[in-house]
């Protein structure tokens, strides 16, 4: 599947079929995130595969909507280090999980992270050094549900050349 189709067919998935992701795929993923832009490329980012059911229910539990978070095979926390574009860089690594989890058959759901009051409970449950954001948590799997297509507001509603 090439990028344009991937950013196409990416959508939130929050029910998962128990198949374990492969060590294989999970770096995939996380080699997709590390190439992300970042300011002045400082690459801030550090990654956690959880796989631990246990761990994931602990996670899950602590959010306020990532419940499914306990039932996804695979979680990946997005944390970068406390610098001045963090947000920035963090968030365009989690887009390209996304959309690397989707051109390898996996559904993903975003669930926020740096701005929530969980976040640095789950960072200290990772056991991430303070210093450290979580930017995101990634629930990820194999779909166990129907396509759900979503629609967009037409591109030329949007597209603007020049000025607003």
């Amino acid at each position: 599947m090439d990028a344009l189709e991937a950013i196409r067919k990416r959508r939130s998935v929050r029910r998962y079929k128990p198949t374990p992701v492969s060590a294989e795929i999970i770096e995939k993923l996380i080699d997709a995130g590390r190439w992300a832009p970042s300011a002045m490329n400082v690459q801030p980012w550090e990654f956690i595969a959880v796989t631990d059911p246990e761990t994931r229910k602990r996670i899950a539990d602590i959010t306020d909507y990532g419940k499914f978070i306990a039932e996804a095979p695979l979680c990946i926390a997005v944390l970068c280090r406390d610098t001045k574009y963090y947000l920035e860089d963090g968030c365009a690594a989690v887009e390209n999980i996304l959309i690397a989890a989707t051109a390898l058959g996996l559904g993903t759901c975003w669930v926020a992270g740096d701005k929530k009051r969980y976040a640095d409970e789950i960072r200290k449950l990772l056991g991430a050094p303070s210093g450290y954001k979580l930017v995101a948590l990634i629930a990820a799997g194999y779909p166990d549900e129907g396509e759900r297509r979503r629609e967009r507001r037409d591109l030329k509603e949007i597209l603007h050349y020049e000025r607003f």
